[in-house]
């Protein structure tokens, strides 16, 4: 993080961070009650000092009225660890229709990947919710989604499982959403990792001669070469979803409340807390372009501060989007419709 001052200080657990590690932790505590906690530590790899800053997040955590059944309790005692559920843990789920429809398309398509070990459980419970749910609901959604799932996306994401088991490099055709340019790459694939509901490559990168992390989703073919290579102990899973550059330009933007989740999906350099709810966030980024596409996207929940290029880039955006709009047919802008705050955006 960096400060006001310029010097830079211990960077702090996102908050992301650290929920994404208590939701495997509490389960696998809740099984193991009395588990050490350097053993816990040493499975999640986590210092033992982080681990109990993380625990005692649960002494607060609950539902109103905050009573004695109402919050996680934990106790550490000689090293070791025990959590008791609050009472709400033992009632049954109640999802919304829309929550659940949106549990069962994510869930149905995670569970088409391959080597994915707990696919066998996630498929029984999915059939359970599709049953809950009933055709009236899924129609033939179900088999969409699993036609979609079983295709070439699978595909290749075994192919590159297979590629970082045998170190083969691979030559790949690669779609870049920073620059919404195509091309051609040779790789070497360490490891793949998910996050933040995305499968994510980290690998060493021959067009560029750096490290790179690729999303596989947007891999649209991966060719094995049969050249190998030595891995070279690239970071994958917990690693920022961002490598910073020597060519990164500070973004300084507001985001208001309905956009501070920006703050916790991107890698960020610098956060300050503003009146009424918002956040003063620097993000690093070598290219402006997908930047000016989060802006307008958000357009009316952030605002650009800096630099002045970017809110040239956001208004030229603007303007192309709503001429694409305007060329559209009436039946076109009906079930396209644009934001309707695309014309109201902050810069």
């Amino acid at each position: 993080m960096v400060g006001r001052e310029g010097g830079r200080r211990p960077r702090t657990p996102r908050a992301s961070e650290r929920l994404r590690r208590l939701l495997v932790v509490v389960p696998y505590l809740v099984r193991h009650p009395g588990t050490e906690l350097s053993e816990i530590a040493r499975l999640f790899d986590v210092s033992e000092e982080q681990l109990t800053s993380d625990l005692n997040l649960l002494f607060v955590s609950g539902l109103p009225p905050y009573g004695p059944g109402d919050l996680i309790g934990v106790d550490i005692e000689d090293g070791r660890v025990w959590i008791d559920m609050a009472d709400y843990f033992e009632r049954p789920l109640r999802l919304t229709r829309a929550e659940a429809l949106a549990l069962y398309l994510r869930g149905t398509a995670l569970a088409a990947s391959p080597g994915l070990q707990e696919a066998t459980a996630l498929t029984s419970a999915l059939r359970k919710l599709g049953q809950g749910l009933g055709p009236q609901t899924l129609g033939e959604l179900a088999e969409r989604v699993e036609a979609a799932a079983s295709g070439r996306p699978a595909e290749t994401l075994e192919v590159i499982r297979d590629a970082v088991r045998n170190h083969e490099r691979l030559s790949i055709e690669y779609y870049a959403a920073s620059s919404a340019e195509r091309s051609t790459r040779a790789i070497d694939p360490e490891e793949v990792f998910l996050a933040i509901g995305n499968w994510y490559v980290v690998a060493w990168d021959h067009r560029s001669g750096e490290e790179r992390l690729f999303r596989a989703d947007r891999i649209r073919l991966a060719r094995p070469t049969g050249v190998h290579f030595s891995p070279r102990g690239l970071a994958g899973a917990g690693r920022p979803l961002y490598s910073p550059t020597d060519r990164d330009v500070p973004i300084r933007l507001l985001l208001r409340p309905g956009a501070r989740w920006v703050a916790e999906y991107y890698e960020v350099d610098e956060v300050l807390e503003r009146p009424g709810g918002a956040l003063e966030v620097v993000l690093p980024a070598s290219r402006l372009e997908w930047v000016a596409r989060l802006v307008l996207r958000l357009s009316g929940e952030v605002e650009v501060i800096a630099p002045p290029e970017l809110k040239d880039q956001v208004r030229d955006l603007a303007s192309r989007t709503a001429k694409r709009y305007e060329r559209s047919s009436p039946l076109d802008v009906e079930a396209t419709q644009p934001p309707r705050n695309h014309g109201r955006y902050r810069s």
